[in-house]
């Protein structure tokens, strides 16, 4: 064999591995960057972190992944409780007077970082709070639509308990005559009620603390009359006086509660808001409450609300089947909504919730 021969099956021998090497490189860049797009590349909240601790007042800064949504105009930041039923509309631009929580924040692209910002966390916070960011994305003549992530966080405030007190009447009288019968305002037997709560705190700055979630505890000094329920709630399950006790680290306040209603025994009625459900978008979603039940067999007053999530149009919330369309989404997001059912004699059920989880 000639040297020349030789010299070409060495370079086609080299050409052969160097081919091979490129396609190697091309096969598995293409499978990292495959198996990174694939990841869950949606529209999210990085800081602050899901769970996170954060100090009432304190100035945090706001930053999002904008994923593989593009177009993103600004992002828009609200904060509220972590069961407040004011939410706000999924796109903005829609919105028909029903946004009650405040932008606290407007994002944009020459923002630094992108879309974030100082974002300041609410100074009378305490407890566990939601922030949601509501993404605008333009979509050209099609105009804008929207997309949301939101991380619940834990609110702490630095100064400490001065006094807590009852918000209400002092005393406090359950079915005193002359009160008014209209549904919602009857006390009665069974019926399950809150009380507001509040404290002041050394930075003078006055908080609810009515949730247990905030480190509230209640104590009623007679069960027969009023009952503590979990969650805050108290309930009548007799006539007579009791004396309600609310405490919170280490600052207590008491209320002297007077109860004469009717004695005709009652049952609060029991909420059924129905199983979890995963539905795609643009379904029609009715909410179905049709299993609630009272326990003397008396038809219900039926009150749904929605508590998780950018607001839907939810329609019939006086009816046993709630209904709303499904929106439009880039990733999976949760929506949860709340049930409580009430009978002709005033009693309230416990809240029953149910989460609809919307694909794309």
């Amino acid at each position: 064999m000639t040297y020349r021969h030789k010299r070409e099956i060495r370079s086609s021998t080299f050409d052969a591995r160097r081919c091979f090497l490129i396609i190697a490189y091309f096969l598995t860049f293409t499978l990292a960057t495959g198996f990174i797009f694939d990841q869950a590349f949606a529209f999210k909240i990085t800081e602050p972190a899901e769970g996170a601790v954060l100090t009432a007042g304190q100035t945090v800064t706001a930053h999002v992944d904008l994923g593989k949504d593009i177009g993103i105009v600004s992002v828009r930041y609200y904060w509220y409780g972590e069961q407040d039923e004011s939410l706000v509309e999924q796109d903005e631009a829609t919105s028909t007077g029903t946004i009650v929580a405040p932008v606290v924040l407007t994002g944009r692209s020459d923002h630094d970082p992108a879309f974030g910002g100082a974002l300041r966390v609410p100074k009378e916070g305490i407890g566990p709070m939601r922030l949601l960011a509501v993404a605008e994305i333009s979509r050209g003549r099609l105009g804008t639509r929207s997309v949301f992530d939101e991380v619940i966080v834990q609110v702490e405030p630095k100064a400490e308990i001065t006094t807590i007190d009852f918000e209400t009447d002092k005393p406090l009288q359950l079915g005193r005559s002359g009160q008014s019968s209209a549904f919602g305002h009857v006390d009665s037997m069974g019926k399950i009620f809150e009380l507001p709560v509040v404290a002041d705190f050394s930075d003078g700055v006055t908080r609810r603390i009515s949730a247990p979630s905030t480190g509230t505890s209640y104590q009623s000094s007679n069960p027969k009359v009023i009952k503590v329920l979990p969650g805050g709630l108290l309930q009548i399950v007799g006539n007579g006086k009791t004396v309600l006790t609310v405490a919170n680290r280490g600052k207590q306040a008491q209320l002297d509660v007077d109860v004469s209603v009717n004695e005709e025994p009652n049952e609060p009625p029991i909420a059924d808001a129905g199983a979890n459900r995963t539905v795609k978008a643009g379904t029609k979603v009715k909410l179905n409450g049709l299993k609630s039940r009272d326990a003397e067999g008396e038809a219900l007053y039926y009150a749904w609300s929605q508590v998780r999530g950018s607001k839907v149009a939810l329609l019939d919330v006086n009816g046993p089947e709630a209904t709303f369309q499904a929106p439009q989404v880039s990733e999976t997001r949760t929506y949860r909504f709340k049930l409580r059912v009430t009978d002709k004699k005033g009693a309230d059920s416990l809240p029953a919730f149910v989460d609809v989880t919307v694909e794309p």
